[in-house]
């Protein structure tokens, strides 16, 4: 459902022993409205478990999605590199039919309306 790379389940755990309690922590992946194309991605970490959440293990990661994202990111590709200017994840959806030019929005092929600018 959600493939976390070598590189970003790396950084993932190297974040977490910066979290008060890091053996508490999921990484919670899903998604809100709005940004400029409908959808924007949210990645953090999290304590708390509901009954709504699908829970993962990536690279010893414990991994929550909440029902209502799994549905447009069904396939997520999450990645972490490194350049001259700093790092950063990347995320590949397969289901997004339009990406915002800032790459933290999209927009998938059952979404109403018409994507914004940034």
């Amino acid at each position: 459902m959600i493939h976390l790379s070598e590189r970003a389940g790396h950084k993932v755990r190297e974040m977490l022993q910066d979290e008060e309690h890091p053996e508490k922590q999921y990484l919670r992946v899903g998604v809100t409205g709005g940004g400029c194309s409908g959808f924007t991605y949210s990645l953090g970490f999290d304590e708390n478990k509901t009954e709504k959440d699908m829970e993962l293990e990536r690279h010893g990661i414990r991994v929550l999605v909440d029902q209502d994202s799994e549905k447009l990111i069904r396939g997520l590709e999450i990645d972490y590199k490194e350049s001259m200017m700093g790092g950063g994840f990347t995320i590949h959806n397969p289901n997004a039919i339009v990406t915002c030019g800032c790459g933290t929005s999209f927009k998938t092929a059952t979404d109403e309306g018409t994507p914004e600018k940034c």
